[in-house]
């Protein structure tokens, strides 16, 4: 097949662009990058290997080789993994199909400190593209493990690249950089040095359990660092470079916080530090070993259908499994990490650890090992919770829903907005403590932000009387308040439903409170069956309130019907939910309702005040961020009323 000149994708230009142009204050990371992308071809041709028989393949001898030429100013990064056919190379090379990379330009462009700057490469997918930091012209020579023919790409990152069918092309992928020249002032150091590519390994991938050899064909820079010697113009034998030593099985005084944090970044392909690192050693009956990472930034597709979430899972030390989702729950889908087992099968396939016993096992342990750590992050270390529950509430709170064996362990976990303190969320422990006396359920209610909570009539008499609610704002809470349980005895209710009740200070209302309410609903009664009827359409009942203090009337839902916010995420989803009405109630002591119960009794005429109580429905939905059933009529009905007053 003759030479093909293709253009980038123009997305793909874009990121090149930024790459080539924008200042890191640290290049080092390009080779590892590289070297990432070869240990994850050899992963992927080990499971190859085990799950086709009739592969045929060299796997006896699967590694990584740095190959640097000082003379041509060259570095090759070479290994004997997977490959890629000339149709894979067109798509991952050639463009980029990641759904976020509207979002990575964005956040590559607006990255300005040197850490977000150098991992973003990484974090979403592109590593690749790094090497045009250091390199003016980068040639990849690969051939699919199965496969007769390879392919080579060269490219100097501008508008275009070439692709040629190869004969003669080992199995594996070759990566060779034309550097640019050495400017140590910008950072851009001689990457032919052995001891620059010893360090940089040394600092980022000495981890990686394939090893790493390096084949120098000229001397060390003299300007090599002091206390290294220049070494041979050609090294006579590869050196390893990385201890290939599992950390995850390593005592844990014996690695340090950098090197987890190395791990983490290289399986995650995020740039920051993890927020928490969780180890677990199983013994007995069933060995395993778990390293897991909590992030400190949620990704930008955790909540999209193509979210790559799951733990890296090994079988003694050998790797079998990317994104294993059966060990850990999707509420905790955030978490990254390693497992390495020492009873599974290397052949073992995801039908299997569906169904798999000891992995059940696994993931009942480790669940809990995660929400327990999280819960002691509150109190060990407050600002690092309070930034998990910022970028991983809602994400927890799927699991108050969906696994009620850890539903309390996760409430435990879990902290809310509250009225008790603007800043400072609160656990419901610390709640059911602060409860007055005589109070037995724990009020909420869920909205769209807190201040639409905080200004809506439903809060005035807790306002008022100084009683505690919790304000949930994600759009879970809409559900799992429904579906936990009591908590301590205490049953959680929306003090936007139902008849609300709060008593007085003393234990029972005294003889006159009972007949000044008695004889209120004695008054009220001819309004509230008149306005029942005429609003019929909208509304089941029209009543006298006990919850409002201020606002002349508001909607409430009975007890067991959904909020409309639910039911607006259900109709969202594609399904049916029928129209509920809602329950008015009034003020008895706002001066509107007195003048229009007065106007009721004295009038036998109520075509005013027909339009006087849609008014009074469409305030109390609006109050409550709903929209009035017909809004050009109540726009009319309000402008008429505005023009009778001047």
């Amino acid at each position: 097949m003759p030479t093909e000149t293709f253009e980038f994708q123009v997305e793909a230009r874009q990121l090149l662009q930024l790459v080539i142009h924008s200042v890191y204050s640290n290049k080092d990371v390009f080779l590892r990058e590289l070297v990432s992308n070869s240990s994850d071809a050899l992963d992927k041709l080990r499971l190859e290997t085990l799950r086709d028989d009739a592969l045929d393949v060299d796997a006896s001898d699967l590694h990584i080789e740095i190959e640097t030429d000082e003379d041509a100013r060259t570095v090759t990064v070479r290994d004997n993994g997977i490959g890629m056919s000339y149709d894979e190379v067109t798509r991952l090379i050639g463009t980029i199909a990641n759904s976020g990379t509207a979002t990575f330009l964005k956040e590559l462009r607006e990255a300005q400190d040197a850490a977000g700057a150098d991992g973003l490469i990484g974090q979403f997918g592109v590593g690749f593209y790094a090497s045009f930091m250091v390199a003016d012209e980068v040639t990849l020579v690969t051939r699919r493990a199965g496969e007769a023919q390879g392919t080579r790409w060269t490219s100097r990152g501008e508008s275009t690249y070439t692709l040629e069918s190869v004969e003669d092309a080992p199995q594996g992928t070759s990566v060779t950089l034309h550097l640019k020249p050495a400017d140590p002032e910008n950072q851009l150091h001689d990457y032919t040095a052995a001891w620059k590519v010893r360090e940089i390994v040394k600092r980022y991938s000495d981890f990686i359990t394939w090893p790493i050899r390096m084949t120098p064909k000229a001397a060390v820079a003299a300007d090599a660092p002091e206390g290294q010697a220049a070494e041979a113009e050609a090294a006579p034998e590869p050196e390893t470079l990385n201890s290939m030593k599992a950390l995850w099985a390593r005592p844990r005084d014996e690695v340090s916080d950098d090197e987890y944090h190395e791990l983490y970044k290289h399986i995650s392909h995020d740039w920051r530090d993890p927020l928490e690192i969780v180890r677990l050693q199983a013994e007995g009956t069933f060995e395993y070993q778990a390293l897991l990472f909590v992030p400190s930034h949620a990704p930008h597709d955790l909540f999209t259908r193509d979210y790559q979430g799951g733990l890296q899972l090994y079988v003694k030390r050998v790797f079998v499994m990317d994104g294993c989702k059966e060990l850990l729950p999707s509420y905790l889908r955030f978490v990254k990490g390693i497992v390495d087992a020492q009873d599974l099968s290397l052949n073992v396939s995801r039908e299997i650890l569906q169904q798999d016993r000891q992995i059940r096992m696994m993931q009942r342990r480790l669940t809990k090992k995660v929400l327990a750590t999280v819960k002691d992050l509150r109190t060990k270390a407050p600002d690092d919770y309070g930034t998990f529950w910022r970028e991983f509430g809602t994400v927890l709170k799927e699991g108050l829903i969906t696994d009620s064996d850890n539903r309390d362990a996760i409430l435990a976990a879990c902290s809310f907005a509250t009225t008790h303190d603007a800043d400072e969320p609160t656990t419901l422990a610390a709640y059911v403590e602060r409860m007055k006396d005589g109070q037995d359920d724990v009020y909420y209610m869920t909205g769209e932000s807190r201040q639409a909570i905080e200004n809506s009539p439903h809060m005035e008499a807790f306002r008022a009387k100084g009683i505690e609610v919790l304000l949930l704002t994600d759009p879970v809470d809409e559900v799992w308040v429904d579906t936990v349980g009591p908590y301590e005895g205490k049953q959680l209710r929306s003090i936007a439903k139902g008849q609300i009740d709060l008593g007085d200070d003393e234990q029972s209302a005294t003889d006159e409170e009972k007949e000044k309410k008695e004889k209120q609903g004695e008054e009220y009664a001819g309004l509230l069956g008149w306005m029942s009827d005429h609003l019929a359409e909208d509304v089941k009942e029209v009543r006298l309130s006990a919850r409002l203090t201020v606002s002349p009337a508001c909607v409430v839902a009975d007890a067991s019907d959904l909020t409309p916010a639910l039911e607006n995420m259900y109709r969202a989803m594609g399904q049916e939910v029928p129209k509920t009405k809602r329950i008015l109630e009034l003020n008895p002591e706002h001066q509107l309702v007195r003048a229009l119960k007065q106007a009721h009794g004295d009038r036998d005429d109520h075509t005013t005040l027909t339009e006087t109580a849609e008014l009074l429905h469409a305030l109390a939905v609006l109050a409550e961020g709903g929209q009035p059933k017909d809004a050009g009529r109540f726009v009319k009905l309000v402008a008429d009323r505005m023009e009778r007053t001047l």
